[in-house]
C-alpha cells in the first residue's frame, strides 16, 4: 500500500436539517483540504441517483481541485448508465485542466439504485438487462475514446476542409491513463485489464466462495494483472481496494467503535447474486497494522480508500485520516503525497 485516501458516500438529510445536501457538499470540501494538508493522497466520492448522497461529482470534485495542491480527486464509481459520455468526457477532461493532471477517476455500471431503471429517466433508453449492465458497456468505448482526443464527429464541410473530424473539447493529454474500472467480479476485473484501465476492485464481490473477502479479492487483483499482462499493454496500471478502518486512540473513538462492530466478513444478496462483504477494522493502532498486514488485498493493491461516516463532519472523520496517517499507514508502506 503505497497511497490511502477516503471514499465518502455524500449522505446527507432533508432539506434544512442540520446535514443537508450543502452541508454534506461543504463538509466535503473542507475535509478534502485537511487531508491535502495531512499529505492523504486521494479524494474520492460514491455517486448514487435518487437518492439523499453524493450525485453530482464534478462541481464537488472542481471546487476541491481549486483549493487543494497535492491530493487525487476522483469517484468511487461513476454509473454510465445515466451518462452521455462525451459530455462526461468533456467534464472529466475540464476537471483533470483544473486539477492539474490529479483526477483519479472510477466509473462502472454501478451498483443497484433506489429508482427502477432510473436511467431510462435520463434518457438512456434499450437496455434489454434488467441491471442495466449492457448499456453502460456499451458506452465505455466511446467514452475512452473520446478521452483519447480521437475524432467523433464530422466537421461541417462549410467552415472546415471536405472530410474533416472533430474530438470533443477540451483535451487532457494522460487523463485516459488515470480512468478506473469499478469490478466487483473477477471476470469484470479481467474485461477491465483488457481495456486497459486501472482496477477499482468494489466494497463488495457479488460472489461467495467461501474465502475470506481479502482472499477472494486478492484473486481477482492477480487476475486482473495476469489479463493485463497478457493482453500487452505498456504501462503499469494501479489497483485500489477500500476498506472501513478506524483507528481508537481517544476515548470519543471507543465511544464509536469500541464495541458492537462485527469484525469478520458478511454475506449477503445483491443484485440476486449471494455476495461477500469485508470486515470493519476498529482497533488500536497496533492491532490495526497486524490485521491489515494480513488482509492478502490491501497488501496486493498501491491504493487503499478509507470510508468515512460522513455524517459526522469534517472535523471528526478528518482526525480518522490524521490517526491512520500518523500511527497506523507510514507501517504499511505509505507515501504522503505532499512529500
Amino acid at each position: 500500500m503505497e497511497r490511502f485516501g477516503f471514499l465518502s458516500f455524500g449522505h446527507h438529510g432533508p432539506d434544512g436539517s442540520a446535514f443537508d445536501a450543502r452541508a454534506s457538499l461543504h463538509s466535503a470540501i473542507e475535509l478534502a483540504v485537511g487531508a491535502d494538508e495531512l499529505g492523504v493522497n486521494g479524494a474520492f466520492f460514491r455517486v448514487h441517483h435518487f437518492a439523499r448522497q453524493a450525485a453530482a461529482p464534478m462541481p464537488l470534485l472542481s471546487g476541491i481541485a481549486a483549493r487543494t495542491k497535492h491530493i487525487e480527486v476522483g469517484t468511487g464509481v461513476i454509473d454510465l448508465r445515466y451518462e452521455n459520455p462525451l459530455h462526461l468526457a468533456e467534464e472529466v477532461a475540464a476537471l483533470d485542466l483544473i486539477a492539474d493532471g490529479r483526477v483519479a477517476l472510477g466509473v462502472s455500471r454501478g451498483s443497484p439504485e433506489p429508482a427502477y431503471r432510473g436511467w431510462e429517466a435520463f434518457g438512456y433508453l434499450g437496455s434489454t438487462d434488467p441491471r442495466g449492465a449492457d448499456i453502460a458497456r456499451d458506452k465505455f468505448p466511446l467514452f475512452m475514446a473520446a478521452l483519447r482526443g480521437e475524432p467523433m464527429v464530422d466537421a461541417d464541410p462549410q467552415q472546415f476542409p471536405q472530410g474533416q473530424r472533430l474530438p470533443i473539447q477540451p483535451h487532457s493529454p494522460g487523463v485516459d491513463r488515470r480512468i478506473w474500472w469499478g469490478a466487483g467480479t473477477r471476470e469484470t476485473a479481467e474485461w477491465a485489464a483488457r481495456q486497459g484501465v486501472n482496477l477499482m476492485s468494489s466494497t463488495l464481490l457479488t460472489e461467495a466462495t467461501g474465502q475470506r473477502f481479502g482472499d477472494l479479492q486478492a484473486e481477482q487483483i492477480q487476475r486482473y494483472r495476469d489479463a493485463w499482462r497478457d493482453a500487452g499493454h505498456e504501462w503499469t496500471p494501479r489497483v485500489s481496494v477500500s476498506r472501513s478502518v478506524f483507528p481508537i486512540v481517544t476515548d470519543l473513538d471507543r465511544r464509536y467503535f469500541g464495541g458492537g462492530l462485527d469484525g469478520s466478513d458478511q454475506i449477503g444478496v445483491i443484485d440476486g447474486f449471494r455476495s461477500t462483504f469485508g470486515r470493519t477494522y476498529a482497533d488500536e493502532p497496533d492491532r490495526l497494522v497486524e490485521q491489515l498486514k494480513a488482509d492478502a488485498a490491501v497488501q496486493s493493491a498501491d491504493t487503499l480508500m478509507l470510508t468515512i461516516p460522513n455524517q459526522v463532519g469534517a472535523e471528526y472523520n478528518l482526525h480518522i485520516l490524521e490517526s491512520f496517517a500518523k500511527y497506523v499507514a507510514p507501517e504499511l508502506g505509505w507515501k504522503p503525497a505532499n512529500r
